[in-house]
């Protein structure tokens, strides 16, 4: 168990992290609206020359492992940075009017690097889940499932996998956000069509680059959804502070845009990522009423693993006891089991 050291807040960025020289970042600022952004621009970058790089070696060398293997590294260590970058574009306008371009770059090109199908990403993330809150129209909601039972995580993945692209349609249609629906049909098709045009040419690059990826994203997309919402309060579900988590001082928050942050994003899903640490300071008494699930050190698929394999004595030992009164060890599981039961519809 760890009680709040504010010096561990410190840790995760609160400024500009890009280490470029000025004059470097001055040129990225020809296209951002603001210098606290370089960061974001700076990774579609490198990104940008990584990845088609890496895909272009395995059309080139079909057969080949290495190329294979090569991209995988690349993929799974750029997955998070990537789809947190992603993200940041999502919630907030980063590009300077005229320069529209780098959106539909990042969202509809690279994304397909990154086992994204164009443009579905920000379709369901900010026109299905953030105005549904993980509740019971959240198509990715987690609120009927055991939160620590692998088969239902399962049972969620292999739902969404299969049936998300036409559930998340229909949602779109019953919710007249016609906009979202012809994105999202028109990026999928537009996946398809790459895969069937690739596999004509190259079979071990569609396979490779175009669909092992998807079936990866997916499968970690939802682990990391699942998480961020797997400690919910039956009493007060719609809460943010009861419905998603937190963590601090972590190795994911400074490769990944301080996403460990979930709870402050869903109380104000535009605020800047370099906010968020001293978002959370400010609110800490909302936080400690609310009796908040706050982590230190883990990320996101740590957490899931940590619920996969009920090593709840392991969560406690990174839980952060924001209350004055400080819970036992046992406190601390029993609180933490209480909030991954299934809730039922009302």
């Amino acid at each position: 168990m760890s009680t709040l050291d504010l010096t561990l807040i410190g840790q995760d960025p609160v400024e500009n992290p890009s280490k470029w020289p000025q004059f470097v970042q001055r040129f990225f600022l020809l296209f951002i609206r603001e210098k606290r952004d370089v960061a974001i621009f700076s990774a579609l970058v490198r990104l940008s020359v990584l990845m088609p790089s890496a895909a272009a070696l395995i059309y080139l060398f079909p057969g080949n492992l290495y190329p294979v293997l090569f991209y995988f590294v690349c993929f799974l260590a750029f997955l998070g940075p990537y789809t947190l970058m992603l993200h940041n574009m999502s919630h907030r306008p980063t590009f300077k009017p005229g320069f529209g371009f780098f959106n539909v770059w990042a969202h509809a090109v690279l994304g397909i690097f990154f086992g994204h199908t164009p443009g579905t990403y920000y379709t369901h993330h900010i026109g299905m889940h953030h105005p549904e809150n993980n509740m019971d129209e959240d198509l990715s909601s987690t609120i009927r499932y055991k939160r620590d039972n692998f088969l239902h995580f399962l049972h969620y993945y292999i739902t969404f996998n299969v049936f998300g692209i036409v559930t998340l349609s229909a949602y779109f249609i019953r919710k007249k956000r016609y906009n979202f629906l012809v994105r999202t049909i028109v990026g999928e098709l537009c996946w398809f069509a790459l895969v069937a045009g690739v596999w004509m040419l190259n079979s071990w690059a569609a396979i490779f680059v175009l669909i092992v990826p998807v079936l990866a994203t997916r499968f970690l997309l939802m682990a990391g959804n699942w998480t961020q919402h797997a400690f919910v309060d039956a009493e007060d579900p719609e809460n943010p502070y009861l419905n998603s988590i937190s963590f601090i001082d972590s190795v994911y928050n400074k490769r990944c845009f301080n996403d460990g942050y979930h709870i402050g994003h869903h109380v104000n899903a535009g605020r800047h990522f370099l906010d968020m640490p001293n978002d959370f300071i400010r609110n800490l008494k909302l936080y400690k009423e609310h009796r908040a699930i706050v982590f230190r050190k883990l990320d996101y698929f740590i957490i899931w693993f940590l619920l996969m394999t009920h090593s709840y004595t392991l969560l406690a030992r990174y839980f952060v006891d924001l209350g004055d009164k400080k819970m036992s060890k046992d406190e601390i599981i029993a609180l933490m089991k209480s909030r991954v039961l299934p809730i039922h519809a009302t």
